[in-house]
């Protein structure tokens, strides 16, 4: 107990003062069915063990490419831009966070949804940036009109909409945008790869537009921590900046190798995402079954509510050896979110529901 006084007796004010954001839950005390942090069921392209194969150690004598080219070209080449429009980070998180300082920092803020990705407002406490939360509509969609009227600078706007997996279509997203000149919307689309309505063509014709995208859900590399914004320049220059500020060099040698490699792969890709699309579809449906209420999802996990409630549900699950996300909040208490794993893992689930309920 000395040692814990002492050692938080260093913290500033302020870090006593900040909530941190709370990862998923890895517990190693037993064997658990894990659908619980949104990892792909499937494994990376064989292009992937190729590029770690053929990785040299030696390479790990040097500092990496500090601003990552050779993946910004490949990540480019993929997505029809130039490498100019493309920044590259340590996960989709630590681009998420830049913009804060980037963007936000000194002015209105930024604002989003109420119930949406929770390290946004973690973010914005830490670097003091004022922020405004917009309650989703009854039908738990993201409220669009209500974020643009909001007093900010720019609007965190995750599209497929975490933890309730809808998504906003193309059509609908170009409205928004071009509604809000004024704004910087920050498209993070962690999960599109299931859903197949990126705005990063919109890229090209709204500089307001910023769109964040991970490598850890889609391409299957959760493990390697890695992400990428795709913008208008002037708006890459800015996270170069902060970066410059913070990191020199976000991405190891490694990570820049692997992630080139699995950019490239887009009919591999495809076709795993067509599996977990197909598995989200049947799992759906037997949930909805069990008398669960469940939106229709655009992302590789369902938000699933019971009247029993989503404690009972993660609780139970977790002795029978399945793991699912919960949050413990009076809007969120009802649901927990449930990653769509492969049809083994989902049968699992499914038989454990089924000796529960």
């Amino acid at each position: 107990m000395r040692d814990t006084i002492m050692k938080k007796s260093f913290w500033s004010p302020f870090l006593s003062a900040l909530t941190p954001y709370t990862a998923g839950e890895q517990p190693q005390d037993r064997r658990y069915v894990k659908l619980n942090t949104n990892e792909n069921p499937y494994p990376p392209s064989p292009k992937v063990q190729e590029a770690l194969a053929a990785f040299s150690v030696d390479r790990l004598r040097l500092y990496p490419s500090p601003d990552a080219d050779l993946l910004r070209d490949a990540i480019a080449e993929a997505e029809g831009v130039s490498r100019e429009n493309v920044f590259c980070g340590n996960g989709s998180d630590e681009v998420l966070a830049l913009c804060v300082p980037a963007f936000f920092k000194g002015g209105r803020g930024a604002a989003f949804a109420d119930i949406t990705y929770s390290f946004y407002p973690v973010f914005c406490d830490f670097f003091s940036v004022p922020y405004t939360q917009v309650p989703l509509k009854e039908d738990y969609t993201m409220d669009l009109a209500g974020l643009g009227k909001a007093d900010a600078d720019g609007v965190f706007f995750t599209n497929p909409n975490a933890p309730t997996g809808i998504g906003v279509g193309m059509e609908e997203t170009e409205k928004f945008v071009a509604e809000n000149p004024g704004k910087l919307i920050v498209a993070d689309e962690a999960y599109m790869g299931f859903f197949g309505q990126s705005a990063l063509p919109l890229t090209k014709k709204y500089p307001n537009l910023l769109v964040v995208k991970t490598f850890s859900k889609y391409y299957a590399l959760a493990g390697i921590r890695c992400g990428y914004a795709v913008g208008d320049e002037a708006l890459i220059r800015g996270l170069f900046a902060a970066k410059d500020c913070f990191n020199s060099y976000p991405v190891d040698a490694l990570c820049q190798a692997v992630c080139a490699a699995a950019v490239g792969d887009k009919a591999y890709y495809a076709a795993a995402a067509e599996k977990v699309k197909s598995e989200r579809s049947r799992l759906r449906a037997e949930l909805v079954r069990l008398g669960f209420f469940v939106p229709e999802s655009a992302s590789n996990f369902l938000f699933a509510g019971h009247e029993k409630g989503g404690e009972f549900i993660y609780r139970g699950l977790k002795e029978r050896g399945v793991l699912v996300r919960f949050w413990n909040t009076e809007k969120l208490k009802k649901f927990c979110r449930i990653t769509v794993g492969a049809p083994e893992e989902n049968d699992a689930l499914l038989s454990a529901l089924r000796e529960m309920l």
